[in-house]
Protein backbone atom coordinates (compact mmCIF):
# COMPACT_ATOMS: atom_id res chain seq x y z
CA UNK A 1 0.00 0.00 0.00
CA UNK A 2 1.11 3.61 -0.61
CA UNK A 3 1.38 6.09 1.97
CA UNK A 4 -1.25 8.15 0.82
CA UNK A 5 -3.79 4.91 0.26
CA UNK A 6 -2.80 3.57 3.91
CA UNK A 7 -3.57 7.35 5.39
CA UNK A 8 -6.65 7.28 3.66
CA UNK A 9 -7.70 4.13 4.96
CA UNK A 10 -6.74 4.79 7.95
CA UNK A 11 -8.80 8.07 8.32
CA UNK A 12 -11.73 6.43 6.99
CA UNK A 13 -11.82 3.73 9.09
CA UNK A 14 -11.47 5.42 12.14
CA UNK A 15 -13.74 8.00 11.66
CA UNK A 16 -16.59 5.35 11.03
CA UNK A 17 -16.16 3.98 14.32
CA UNK A 18 -17.18 7.33 15.48
CA UNK A 19 -19.74 7.43 13.53
CA UNK A 20 -21.62 4.59 14.41
CA UNK A 21 -21.63 6.06 18.00
CA UNK A 22 -22.82 10.15 16.61
CA UNK A 23 -26.57 8.57 17.78
CA UNK A 24 -25.60 7.23 21.38
CA UNK A 25 -26.19 9.32 24.78
CA UNK A 26 -23.29 9.51 26.84
CA UNK A 27 -25.52 6.90 29.45
CA UNK A 28 -25.31 4.47 26.08
CA UNK A 29 -21.39 4.16 26.32
CA UNK A 30 -21.16 2.59 29.47
CA UNK A 31 -23.18 -0.33 30.28
CA UNK A 32 -22.18 -3.66 30.05
CA UNK A 33 -25.95 -6.37 30.42
CA UNK A 34 -24.02 -9.25 30.40
CA UNK A 35 -20.51 -10.69 29.83
CA UNK A 36 -20.06 -11.06 26.10
CA UNK A 37 -21.30 -7.93 25.54
CA UNK A 38 -18.56 -4.74 25.73
CA UNK A 39 -19.48 -1.30 26.06
CA UNK A 40 -19.15 1.01 23.47
CA UNK A 41 -16.70 3.40 25.03
CA UNK A 42 -14.31 0.62 25.18
CA UNK A 43 -14.66 -0.41 21.72
CA UNK A 44 -13.52 3.10 20.86
CA UNK A 45 -10.51 2.29 23.82
CA UNK A 46 -9.16 -0.99 22.77
CA UNK A 47 -9.20 0.06 19.09
CA UNK A 48 -7.10 2.72 19.78
CA UNK A 49 -4.81 0.92 22.20
CA UNK A 50 -4.44 -1.76 19.31
CA UNK A 51 -2.42 1.01 17.17
CA UNK A 52 -0.95 2.61 20.09
CA UNK A 53 0.55 -0.59 21.46
CA UNK A 54 1.34 -2.63 18.14
CA UNK A 55 2.43 0.41 16.43
CA UNK A 56 3.81 3.64 17.90
CA UNK A 57 5.08 2.01 21.40
CA UNK A 58 6.98 -0.64 18.68
CA UNK A 59 8.33 1.77 16.42
CA UNK A 60 8.65 4.75 17.94
CA UNK A 61 11.49 4.88 20.25
CA UNK A 62 10.35 8.08 22.11
CA UNK A 63 6.70 7.83 21.97
CA UNK A 64 5.15 8.98 25.05
CA UNK A 65 2.08 7.06 25.56
CA UNK A 66 -1.25 8.70 26.37
CA UNK A 67 -2.15 7.66 29.55
CA UNK A 68 -0.13 4.11 31.36
CA UNK A 69 -2.97 2.93 32.98
CA UNK A 70 -4.85 2.28 29.32
CA UNK A 71 -2.87 -0.89 28.58
CA UNK A 72 -4.29 -2.24 31.91
CA UNK A 73 -7.89 -1.26 30.87
CA UNK A 74 -8.40 -1.86 27.17
CA UNK A 75 -6.10 -4.87 26.74
CA UNK A 76 -8.67 -7.27 25.76
CA UNK A 77 -7.12 -10.85 25.56
CA UNK A 78 -3.15 -10.50 24.33
CA UNK A 79 -1.06 -12.26 27.53
CA UNK A 80 2.26 -11.27 25.55
CA UNK A 81 1.12 -7.71 26.14
CA UNK A 82 0.87 -8.01 30.00
CA UNK A 83 -2.01 -7.85 32.74
CA UNK A 84 -5.64 -6.18 31.73
CA UNK A 85 -9.26 -5.73 33.41
CA UNK A 86 -11.40 -8.80 33.42
CA UNK A 87 -13.95 -9.13 30.73
CA UNK A 88 -16.76 -9.11 32.60
CA UNK A 89 -15.42 -5.95 34.56
CA UNK A 90 -15.57 -3.85 31.27
CA UNK A 91 -18.98 -1.68 32.28
CA UNK A 92 -17.57 -0.79 35.86
CA UNK A 93 -15.07 1.39 34.15
CA UNK A 94 -17.05 4.64 34.74
CA UNK A 95 -13.34 6.74 34.26
CA UNK A 96 -12.18 7.59 32.15
CA UNK A 97 -14.87 9.33 31.02
CA UNK A 98 -15.79 9.39 27.43
CA UNK A 99 -14.81 12.56 26.62
CA UNK A 100 -11.06 11.39 27.62
CA UNK A 101 -11.43 8.18 25.24
CA UNK A 102 -12.10 10.31 22.53
CA UNK A 103 -9.19 12.44 23.45
CA UNK A 104 -7.20 9.49 23.48
CA UNK A 105 -8.36 8.51 19.99
CA UNK A 106 -7.22 11.97 18.70
CA UNK A 107 -3.85 11.56 20.03
CA UNK A 108 -3.00 8.66 18.58
CA UNK A 109 -4.50 9.39 15.32
CA UNK A 110 -2.41 12.43 15.24
CA UNK A 111 0.54 10.10 15.98
CA UNK A 112 -0.37 7.63 13.71
CA UNK A 113 -0.77 9.86 10.87
CA UNK A 114 2.47 11.70 10.93
CA UNK A 115 4.14 8.20 11.70
CA UNK A 116 2.10 7.23 8.65
CA UNK A 117 3.66 10.46 6.55
CA UNK A 118 7.36 9.21 6.74
CA UNK A 119 6.42 5.43 6.70
CA UNK A 120 8.84 2.76 4.87
CA UNK A 121 8.71 -0.12 7.33
CA UNK A 122 6.53 -2.88 5.42
CA UNK A 123 6.45 -4.84 8.63
CA UNK A 124 4.58 -1.32 9.83
CA UNK A 125 2.34 -1.60 6.87
CA UNK A 126 1.26 -4.89 7.48
CA UNK A 127 0.59 -4.59 11.04
CA UNK A 128 -1.52 -0.59 10.74
CA UNK A 129 -3.51 -3.06 7.47
CA UNK A 130 -3.96 -5.89 10.49
CA UNK A 131 -5.13 -2.69 12.91
CA UNK A 132 -7.63 -1.67 10.12
CA UNK A 133 -9.06 -4.55 9.73
CA UNK A 134 -9.04 -5.21 13.42
CA UNK A 135 -11.03 -1.99 13.66
CA UNK A 136 -13.66 -3.01 11.48
CA UNK A 137 -13.93 -5.99 13.54
CA UNK A 138 -15.16 -3.93 16.20
CA UNK A 139 -17.24 -1.70 13.90
CA UNK A 140 -19.66 -4.94 13.92
CA UNK A 141 -19.32 -5.09 17.33
CA UNK A 142 -20.10 -1.98 18.54
CA UNK A 143 -23.53 -2.10 15.95
CA UNK A 144 -24.38 -5.61 18.00
CA UNK A 145 -23.25 -4.22 21.30
CA UNK A 146 -25.32 -0.68 21.08
CA UNK A 147 -28.25 -2.84 19.59
CA UNK A 148 -27.82 -5.55 22.88
CA UNK A 149 -27.77 -2.56 25.73
CA UNK A 150 -30.34 -0.95 23.63
CA UNK A 151 -32.78 -3.82 23.17
CA UNK A 152 -32.16 -5.04 26.86
CA UNK A 153 -33.62 -1.06 27.43
CA UNK A 154 -37.14 -1.42 28.78
CA UNK A 155 -38.37 1.47 26.76
CA UNK A 156 -36.85 -0.23 23.73
CA UNK A 157 -35.25 3.29 22.72
CA UNK A 158 -34.75 4.11 19.53
CA UNK A 159 -31.20 4.09 18.19
CA UNK A 160 -31.74 5.66 14.80
CA UNK A 161 -34.78 5.99 13.02
CA UNK A 162 -34.69 3.94 9.06
CA UNK A 163 -31.86 1.71 10.81
CA UNK A 164 -33.74 -1.49 10.94
CA UNK A 165 -31.16 -3.42 9.61
CA UNK A 166 -33.71 -6.62 9.37
CA UNK A 167 -36.10 -5.55 6.64
CA UNK A 168 -34.37 -7.00 3.62
CA UNK A 169 -35.53 -9.95 1.64
CA UNK A 170 -34.07 -12.62 -0.95
CA UNK A 171 -33.97 -11.62 -4.01
CA UNK A 172 -32.77 -15.41 -5.19
CA UNK A 173 -34.77 -18.45 -5.00
CA UNK A 174 -34.42 -22.24 -5.21
CA UNK A 175 -31.25 -24.57 -5.41
CA UNK A 176 -27.96 -24.37 -6.66
CA UNK A 177 -26.19 -27.86 -7.70
CA UNK A 178 -22.47 -28.34 -7.04
CA UNK A 179 -21.33 -31.30 -8.80
CA UNK A 180 -18.94 -33.64 -6.84
CA UNK A 181 -15.47 -33.12 -7.81
CA UNK A 182 -12.04 -31.63 -5.98
CA UNK A 183 -12.34 -28.37 -5.16
CA UNK A 184 -9.47 -25.34 -3.50
CA UNK A 185 -10.16 -23.77 -0.12
CA UNK A 186 -8.28 -21.43 1.43
CA UNK A 187 -7.71 -17.80 0.26
CA UNK A 188 -5.14 -17.10 -2.41
CA UNK A 189 -3.95 -13.51 -4.60
CA UNK A 190 -3.26 -9.86 -3.63
CA UNK A 191 -4.75 -8.58 -0.66
CA UNK A 192 -5.67 -8.82 2.93
CA UNK A 193 -6.39 -11.95 4.87
CA UNK A 194 -6.50 -13.49 8.45
CA UNK A 195 -4.03 -16.05 9.04
CA UNK A 196 -6.98 -18.39 9.75
CA UNK A 197 -8.26 -18.32 6.20
CA UNK A 198 -4.63 -19.86 5.37
CA UNK A 199 -3.25 -22.08 3.71
CA UNK A 200 -5.17 -22.76 0.48
CA UNK A 201 -6.06 -26.41 -0.02
CA UNK A 202 -7.73 -28.95 -1.97
CA UNK A 203 -10.76 -31.06 -0.64
CA UNK A 204 -13.58 -33.34 -2.03
CA UNK A 205 -17.14 -32.87 -1.60
CA UNK A 206 -19.86 -35.09 -2.84
CA UNK A 207 -22.46 -33.62 -4.82
CA UNK A 208 -24.77 -31.30 -3.41
CA UNK A 209 -27.75 -29.18 -3.40
CA UNK A 210 -27.48 -25.42 -1.45
CA UNK A 211 -29.97 -22.80 -1.02
CA UNK A 212 -30.16 -19.66 -3.27
CA UNK A 213 -32.43 -18.00 -0.77
CA UNK A 214 -31.72 -17.59 3.16
CA UNK A 215 -34.27 -18.74 5.86
CA UNK A 216 -37.18 -16.01 6.55
CA UNK A 217 -39.23 -14.56 9.43
CA UNK A 218 -42.43 -16.67 7.74
CA UNK A 219 -40.36 -20.34 7.15
CA UNK A 220 -39.47 -19.61 10.76
CA UNK A 221 -42.61 -18.91 12.23
CA UNK A 222 -43.88 -21.83 10.39
CA UNK A 223 -41.28 -23.76 12.83
CA UNK A 224 -42.10 -22.35 16.02
CA UNK A 225 -46.04 -22.50 15.20
CA UNK A 226 -45.50 -26.46 14.91
CA UNK A 227 -43.91 -27.12 18.16
CA UNK A 228 -40.27 -26.73 16.90
CA UNK A 229 -39.39 -25.61 20.69
CA UNK A 230 -40.83 -28.44 22.16
CA UNK A 231 -39.95 -31.31 20.04
CA UNK A 232 -36.34 -32.67 21.54
CA UNK A 233 -36.57 -34.72 18.41
CA UNK A 234 -35.45 -31.70 16.62
CA UNK A 235 -32.24 -30.49 18.65
CA UNK A 236 -29.17 -31.51 19.44
CA UNK A 237 -28.48 -33.01 22.81
CA UNK A 238 -26.34 -29.40 24.31
CA UNK A 239 -28.98 -27.41 22.21
CA UNK A 240 -32.22 -29.11 23.93
CA UNK A 241 -30.44 -29.03 27.43
CA UNK A 242 -29.73 -24.52 26.15
CA UNK A 243 -33.78 -24.67 25.08
CA UNK A 244 -35.08 -25.33 28.59
CA UNK A 245 -32.92 -23.75 31.01
CA UNK A 246 -33.16 -20.50 29.23
CA UNK A 247 -37.12 -21.07 28.52
CA UNK A 248 -36.14 -20.82 24.73
CA UNK A 249 -39.55 -19.86 22.34
CA UNK A 250 -38.11 -17.37 19.70
CA UNK A 251 -35.35 -15.99 18.13
CA UNK A 252 -33.31 -13.25 20.15
CA UNK A 253 -35.39 -9.48 20.37
CA UNK A 254 -38.55 -11.47 19.51
CA UNK A 255 -41.55 -10.77 21.77
CA UNK A 256 -44.91 -11.67 21.20
CA UNK A 257 -47.40 -9.03 22.48
CA UNK A 258 -50.90 -10.00 22.32
CA UNK A 259 -50.91 -12.62 20.26
CA UNK A 260 -48.76 -11.11 17.62
CA UNK A 261 -44.94 -10.87 17.00
CA UNK A 262 -42.53 -8.22 17.39
CA UNK A 263 -38.85 -7.53 17.14
CA UNK A 264 -36.71 -4.90 18.56
CA UNK A 265 -34.78 -3.07 15.92
CA UNK A 266 -32.06 -0.40 15.76
CA UNK A 267 -35.19 1.51 14.68
CA UNK A 268 -37.33 0.39 17.70
CA UNK A 269 -39.70 -2.44 18.50
CA UNK A 270 -41.91 -3.23 15.28
CA UNK A 271 -44.32 -5.69 13.97
CA UNK A 272 -41.97 -8.79 12.74
CA UNK A 273 -41.90 -8.57 8.64
CA UNK A 274 -42.80 -11.96 7.68
CA UNK A 275 -41.23 -11.82 4.15
CA UNK A 276 -37.71 -10.19 5.49
CA UNK A 277 -34.76 -12.39 6.20
CA UNK A 278 -34.41 -14.36 9.67
CA UNK A 279 -31.53 -12.80 12.27
CA UNK A 280 -30.41 -13.23 15.76
CA UNK A 281 -30.52 -17.20 16.13
CA UNK A 282 -27.92 -19.32 17.43
CA UNK A 283 -26.53 -22.58 15.95
CA UNK A 284 -28.52 -24.98 17.99
CA UNK A 285 -31.52 -23.16 16.35
CA UNK A 286 -30.57 -23.25 12.88
CA UNK A 287 -29.68 -26.80 13.44
CA UNK A 288 -32.88 -27.77 14.71
CA UNK A 289 -34.83 -25.86 11.52
CA UNK A 290 -32.62 -27.87 9.06
CA UNK A 291 -33.87 -30.92 10.97
CA UNK A 292 -37.41 -29.90 11.06
CA UNK A 293 -37.27 -29.27 6.97
CA UNK A 294 -35.34 -32.76 7.13
CA UNK A 295 -32.07 -30.87 5.64
CA UNK A 296 -29.13 -29.63 6.85
CA UNK A 297 -26.58 -26.57 7.31
CA UNK A 298 -23.80 -26.60 4.75
CA UNK A 299 -20.13 -27.41 5.98
CA UNK A 300 -17.62 -24.30 5.49
CA UNK A 301 -15.96 -25.90 2.65
CA UNK A 302 -19.56 -26.34 0.71
CA UNK A 303 -20.61 -23.03 1.99
CA UNK A 304 -17.17 -21.29 0.51
CA UNK A 305 -17.20 -23.52 -3.05
CA UNK A 306 -20.76 -22.86 -4.19
CA UNK A 307 -20.48 -18.41 -2.71
CA UNK A 308 -19.35 -17.41 -6.06
CA UNK A 309 -22.87 -18.25 -7.44
CA UNK A 310 -24.86 -17.01 -3.94
CA UNK A 311 -26.35 -14.16 -2.87
CA UNK A 312 -24.19 -13.58 0.42
CA UNK A 313 -23.52 -10.76 2.58
CA UNK A 314 -27.02 -10.15 4.73
CA UNK A 315 -26.39 -12.35 7.20
CA UNK A 316 -23.41 -14.20 9.26
CA UNK A 317 -24.37 -17.74 8.02
CA UNK A 318 -24.31 -20.98 10.08
CA UNK A 319 -21.94 -23.74 8.84
CA UNK A 320 -22.44 -27.67 10.64
CA UNK A 321 -17.94 -26.91 10.23
CA UNK A 322 -16.21 -26.95 13.73
CA UNK A 323 -13.60 -23.82 13.85
CA UNK A 324 -10.35 -25.36 13.41
CA UNK A 325 -6.97 -24.88 11.61
CA UNK A 326 -6.55 -25.38 8.33
CA UNK A 327 -3.38 -27.44 6.91
CA UNK A 328 -0.13 -25.95 7.22
CA UNK A 329 -1.65 -23.21 9.61
CA UNK A 330 0.73 -21.27 12.27
CA UNK A 331 0.74 -18.76 14.29
CA UNK A 332 2.88 -15.75 14.36
CA UNK A 333 5.17 -15.08 16.80
CA UNK A 334 4.34 -12.78 20.26
CA UNK A 335 1.04 -11.00 20.68
CA UNK A 336 0.03 -11.29 16.87
CA UNK A 337 -0.18 -14.33 16.88
CA UNK A 338 -2.73 -14.97 19.80
CA UNK A 339 -5.07 -12.85 17.39
CA UNK A 340 -7.34 -16.58 15.47
CA UNK A 341 -5.24 -19.38 16.45
CA UNK A 342 -6.03 -19.60 20.43
CA UNK A 343 -9.92 -19.73 19.55
CA UNK A 344 -9.71 -22.97 17.79
CA UNK A 345 -11.37 -24.90 20.17
CA UNK A 346 -15.32 -25.43 21.39
CA UNK A 347 -16.75 -22.60 18.41
CA UNK A 348 -18.93 -22.89 15.03
CA UNK A 349 -17.76 -21.65 11.49
CA UNK A 350 -19.88 -18.64 10.15
CA UNK A 351 -19.61 -17.70 6.51
CA UNK A 352 -20.22 -14.35 4.63
CA UNK A 353 -20.70 -11.16 5.98
CA UNK A 354 -23.67 -9.44 7.38
CA UNK A 355 -25.44 -5.82 7.70
CA UNK A 356 -23.38 -4.77 10.82
CA UNK A 357 -20.52 -5.35 8.48
CA UNK A 358 -18.06 -2.47 7.53
CA UNK A 359 -17.68 -1.85 3.87
CA UNK A 360 -14.86 -3.68 2.62
CA UNK A 361 -14.34 -6.26 4.74
CA UNK A 362 -15.95 -9.25 3.65
CA UNK A 363 -15.07 -12.11 1.12
CA UNK A 364 -15.96 -15.44 0.36
CA UNK A 365 -13.03 -17.05 2.69
CA UNK A 366 -13.70 -14.73 5.79
CA UNK A 367 -14.03 -17.65 8.92
CA UNK A 368 -16.08 -16.03 11.41
CA UNK A 369 -16.56 -18.31 14.45
CA UNK A 370 -18.96 -18.01 17.78
CA UNK A 371 -20.03 -19.81 20.32
CA UNK A 372 -22.95 -22.45 19.30
CA UNK A 373 -25.23 -20.78 21.92
CA UNK A 374 -24.46 -17.01 20.81
CA UNK A 375 -27.27 -15.21 18.85
CA UNK A 376 -26.51 -11.57 19.60
CA UNK A 377 -24.89 -11.18 16.00
CA UNK A 378 -27.07 -10.65 12.77
CA UNK A 379 -27.00 -14.83 12.08
CA UNK A 380 -29.10 -16.64 10.06
CA UNK A 381 -29.77 -20.32 8.21
CA UNK A 382 -28.89 -21.34 4.74
CA UNK A 383 -30.08 -24.85 3.99
CA UNK A 384 -28.52 -27.72 1.95
CA UNK A 385 -30.26 -30.95 1.04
Amino acid sequence: MKTTSIREAYHNVRKYSEQICEPLETEDYVPQPVPFVSPPKWHLAHSTWFFETFILKAFISDYKVFNEDFSFLFNSYYNNIGNRTLRTDRGNVTRPTIRNVYAYRQYVDQCMLDFIDNLTDETAISLIELGLHHEQQHQELLVTDIKYILGHNPLFPVYKEGRNLVGDQNQDFGFLTIPEGVYEIGFEGEGFCFDNELGRHKVYLNQFEISKSLVTNADYIAFMESGGYQDFNLWLDEGWSWVNENKMQAPMYWYNIEGEWHYFTLSGLQRVNPDAILSHVNFFEASAFAQWKNMRLPTELEWETASAQLNWGLRWEWTNSAYLPYPGFSKAAGAVGEYNGKFMVNQMVLRGASVATSPMHSRKTYRNFFHAHERWQYTGIRLVK
